[in-house]
Formats: structure tokens, sequence, C-alpha cells
């Protein structure tokens, strides 16, 4: 179990030596400086964790605290590509060391050597960001210009958290998480990641999957007739049913329905 004293330890270390060396690898940091990457991450994480809605002059009073003395207009220049590439760095480690979850201890999941869950969230962000992180370019607050996406992939039945950041307008299928998962594993994802070429993808190293059906794949039943799955459904003698399919015209991905 994850302790506060655990915790602190890994917080410590992201917000210092983790983004030090972020600042220096992404260049945002070219020389000496007393608002290096881990000053200027802190500066911003605990300023914005104080305020979320924090102007320049309240920023710079959290990095006055920190021994760091800057004018807004100073701090305002310091927001440059090389700053958009620094601070992902920490939040990636902050999540894989920090907010990795306790492992599922539930007995239905040790039949399976791993038990991926994959899932994807998308924040809005102002449009000045569109052309680093492109949205999906309508003018509804769905569809925005700039948008991020999050990828998250959660092994259950070890805590490992993988990340990954996206533009808001990529497909989920395009995440390039960490793999292959290994035989016998099972995986769990979002809708949006699912397609037939990606489940079909799974049966050589023997993976098994879950997903919803959608509506306009095509479903055929063990003599190979396609079936209007309304129908197939309401011929059935009982409320639960289990049938051996098999999904799309023309992958037919052998399945359990």
């Amino acid at each position: 179990m994850t302790t506060r004293p655990q915790v602190a330890r890994a917080m410590r270390e992201i917000l210092t030596t983790t983004a030090v060396e972020a600042g220096r690898a992404t260049r945002f940091v070219q020389r000496t400086s007393p608002l290096n990457g881990a000053t200027f991450s802190q500066t911003l994480g605990l300023g914005f964790l104080g305020n979320p809605q924090a102007t320049l002059e309240e920023r710079t009073h959290t990095a006055a605290a920190l021994g760091i003395e800057i004018s807004p207009q100073a701090l305002d220049q310091r927001f440059t590509a090389s700053a958009a590439a620094c601070l992902p760095q920490g939040l990636l480690t902050a999540i894989a060391r920090v907010i990795t979850a306790e492992p599922v201890a539930l007995p239905l999941l040790k039949r399976f050597p791993a038990v991926s869950g994959q899932e994807s969230s998308t924040i809005l962000l102002p449009e000045v960001f569109a052309t680093q992180w492109h949205g999906c370019g309508g003018s509804t607050a769905s569809s925005a210009s700039a948008a991020l996406k999050l990828q998250a992939r959660l092994e259950m039945c070890t805590g490992r958290l993988d990340v990954q950041l996206q533009e808001g307008r990529d497909s989920d299928r395009a995440a390039a998480l960490p793999g292959p998962l290994p035989a016998g594993a099972l995986r769990l994802a979002d809708w949006g990641s699912w397609s037939l070429e990606a489940c079909a993808a799974l049966a050589p190293p023997q993976v098994f999957w879950l997903s919803r059906l959608q509506r306009q794949t095509a479903v055929y039943d063990a003599t190979g007739a396609r079936q209007d799955l309304l129908t197939l459904w309401e011929s059935q003698p009982t409320a639960t049913v289990a049938l051996a399919v098999a999904r799309g015209e023309r992958q037919r991905l052998a399945a359990r329905l």
C-alpha cells in the first residue's frame, strides 16, 4: 500500500531532480539560472494547485516563496515551446510514480497474467494552443480548435499505469501505449480504441478482449449465416444468452456474444 511519506518522497524527487533533468533535456534551461526546470515546475504546479485561476503576478508570489525574484513580464517570457515540452515530462513521471493504483485483488482477474484497462479523456484548451494541440476544429465546445487528449492504460494485476499525451483530434486507435500484452492477458478498452483490426491483432498472442458490439458490425452465427442482432436476440428462449459468433464481413473474427 502506498503511504503518504512514500508519495511525499516521490513528489519531492519529481519536483526537484526529475524537473531539473527535464529542463536540461528540453533546453528550457540553457545556462545557469535561478528559474530552472525545478523552480519553474514548482512555481506553476504549486501556484495553480493553490489557485487554478492564478494571474501572472500571483504566480510570481509563489516564485518568491521559493526564493525566486522575477517580474510578471519576465515569467511570461518563459512560457515558450521548450517550457511546454519540459512540464509534461514531470507530469508523466508523477502519474507513473504517484498516481499508480493499487493492484486489483479480485479472484476473477487472477486467472489472467495481465488485465489491461485503457481509457482516454479530452481536455479543451484555449485557441492559442491550436498550433500545438489540435482539436477537431469545430465551433462548439465539444469540437474546439485546441484540445489535449490523455490516454491511460492501467495494468490491473500489478497497478502499473502508462500514459500518453495526444492532440485532441487524434484517434484513440493511434495511441502508442507500451505493449504487447502477454499470451492469456485480458484487454478492456474504451469503445473508441476498438476496431476489428485491433481485435484480430490480439489473436496470434492469444490475448482475450471484451468489447461492446458496435451496431454496424456484421454478425454471423456458427453456421456462417449473417444475423440481424435484434432478430437473433428475440429468437432466444432465455434472457441470458451466450452464443459463438463471428464479427466482421471480411474478418469473420471468432467471438462469444
